[in-house]
């Protein structure tokens, strides 16, 4: 999409079910019954891994571990801002643990004794602690997640007997516990994992990659990357009420009006992430069931690589702050459903809060100013990334991004990575300029500032940010929160935005909402925090 393709499409009226378009049958049951227990989702990518685990999973992959794969624990519900049930930050239930005792410094959890894996071997606690161990060790994303919680070392996770697990904290920290809710420590059936693994592939990685191993609601009966995902579910599944649902068919279709069609016309039940522009339309047409909810702890950002030059000085990376379209990106790409993370008043004090708008606005003349104290009157070139896995938002986004930023000199070739490599690209640390969104699972800003800005993250923090201060403030307000002094928790969240938004090494845009599209007979739609279907709660008149 060139610029004056997009201009002339955030003007025009969405292309309708009714235009003409091919788009492809999906489903033609023969039985009602049938239909009422199947249910078809159409979105714009799929998983590329089925393990959340695996070297480079993205975001989709997360939805099939999610769907799986059990935890020991998982969140209560309550009802969110707009009428929708949503995860409790703070209330635990339990999922493969029926009973969890939380000490000083260890958790006991006792297993439940009929959960079996979907081959049917039994859930023993040496399952657990294997798939612990696993999570700590395989390096990357999910050693990092648990590392977020303190959980760390092989050696915290202990056998007490065949259906008692218990985890040792290293330290005081109230992230722990929530952190064994998130996707990354499902437990894994060890000794099916175990016989396909190889010398050179100890965790068995190349084969949950293709195979899912564990014992969660549903198991993948068939994957064709890019095209299908068909899960069927597990009628022995012990970790809550069985779901309504029994087959899910999970169909890619990149053409967003294709995606609309099939919704429209009755041909798919479900799709989210369909274009802002079409979620308004069919939203103000009302024949579909459809829920907007803010990303938790989550937004849209502009990233630069603070190692290489010119984005390693802060007068450019502030030059491009100042020369971002906030609000043309709010009004033409998200046509409204979403929340602006930018002009906050010059006086208003930093919350203890995040995300929070930062006091950036579009200023060209200051921007241009800043680029020439840089020492770039005259600009200079760079290229502009995105995942083009979720190019609806992001393509049109990055072009207008692209105009304002020629407008003080910055040349901005786009530059479009396939949404299976992105994840890989992205922790290349190699793009200088880049689009992405990020939401932290567990809802707590240092949780997110851990994860995207301390010195030691090589995962999400992609600019390459290292500050010994902002380090210092993120693991103070660690160690005050785990040991309730929450008045040094509040100097140090405080410390940590304004340090951010002083470097600014990415700048936040916005805070994205979850849009959902559902026929009517669909219900049981939840916000959990990675923000993908829990197919369990969803039901089908």
């Amino acid at each position: 999409m060139n610029r004056r393709e997009f201009l002339k499409t955030a003007s025009a009226t969405a292309v309708a079910a009714g235009s003409g378009i091919a788009a492809p049958a999906i489903f033609s049951p023969a039985r009602a019954d049938a239909r009422s227990e199947t249910l078809l989702i159409v979105s714009e990518s799929g998983p590329n891994n089925l393990d959340i685990q695996g070297v480079g999973t993205n975001v989709p992959g997360y939805e099939v571990s999610w769907n799986c794969y059990d935890r020991l624990i998982s969140h209560e519900m309550k009802t969110g801002d707009n009428g929708i049930p949503y995860y409790d930050r703070a209330k635990f239930k339990p999922e493969l643990a029926e009973d969890m005792a939380v000490g000083d410094m260890s958790a006991t959890f006792k297993l439940r004794k009929d959960a079996t894996f979907q081959d049917g071997a039994p859930v023993t606690a040496a399952d657990v602690k294997w798939s612990l161990d696993r999570a700590v060790t395989v390096g990357g994303f999910p050693t990092f997640q648990m590392k977020a919680g303190s959980l760390e070392k092989p050696e915290q996770f202990v056998v007490v007997d065949d259906h008692t697990v218990r985890i040792d904290f290293l330290r005081k920290d109230r992230l722990t516990v929530p952190d064994l809710a998130v996707i990354v420590p499902g437990i894994l059936n060890s000794g099916l994992v175990k016989k396909n693994a190889t010398d050179a592939d100890p965790w068995g990685l190349e084969y949950t990659k293709q195979n899912t191993a564990g014992s969660g609601a549903y198991k993948v009966t068939k994957w064709t990357a890019g095209t299908e995902v068909v899960l069927e579910r597990n009628e022995d599944w012990k970790g809550g009420p069985l779901p309504k649902i029994r087959r899910v068919i999970w169909r890619m279709v990149p053409q967003a009006g294709n995606r609309r069609a099939l919704l429209e016309r009755g041909d798919a039940d479900l799709s989210y992430d369909l274009p802002t522009k079409d979620f308004a339309e069919m939203k103000a047409a009302g024949k579909l069931s459809l829920v907007s909810t803010p990303y938790s702890n989550g937004i849209q950002y502009i990233g630069m690589n603070v190692t290489k030059p010119p984005f390693d000085n802060p007068k450019v990376r502030q030059a491009v702050a100042y020369a971002i379209p906030y609000q043309k990106i709010i009004d033409a790409v998200m046509f409204g459903l979403a929340k602006p993370m930018f002009g906050a008043p010059a006086d208003s004090a930093t919350q203890v809060a995040w995300p929070q708008p930062h006091k950036f606005n579009t200023d060209m003349a200051k921007a241009k100013a800043l680029l020439t104290e840089a020492g770039f009157p005259d600009g200079f070139e760079t290229t502009l990334s995105f995942d083009l896995g979720f190019a609806g938002v992001n393509e049109p986004l990055c072009i207008l991004v692209q105009e304002s930023l020629g407008q003080i000199g910055i040349k901005a070739t786009i530059n479009k990575i396939p949404g299976a490599n992105w994840r890989t690209e992205l922790n290349k640390k190699e793009m200088p300029l880049y689009t992405n969104v990020f939401s932290g699972w567990l809802d707590y800003p240092e949780y997110f500032f851990f994860w995207c800005y301390h010195g030691q993250n090589s995962v999400f923090n992609t600019m390459s940010y290292k500050s010994p201060a902002m380090d210092a403030l993120i693991e103070g307000a660690r160690t005050a929160a785990a040991n309730g002094d929450m008045a040094s928790y509040d100097t140090d969240v405080k410390g940590f935005v304004d340090l951010a938004f002083t470097d600014i090494p990415r700048i936040p845009l916005y805070q994205p909402y979850v849009n959902v599209a559902m026929q009517p007979r669909v219900s049981g739609y939840q916000y959990w925090f990675h923000r993908r279907l829990d197919y369990r709660s969803l039901v089908k008149a």
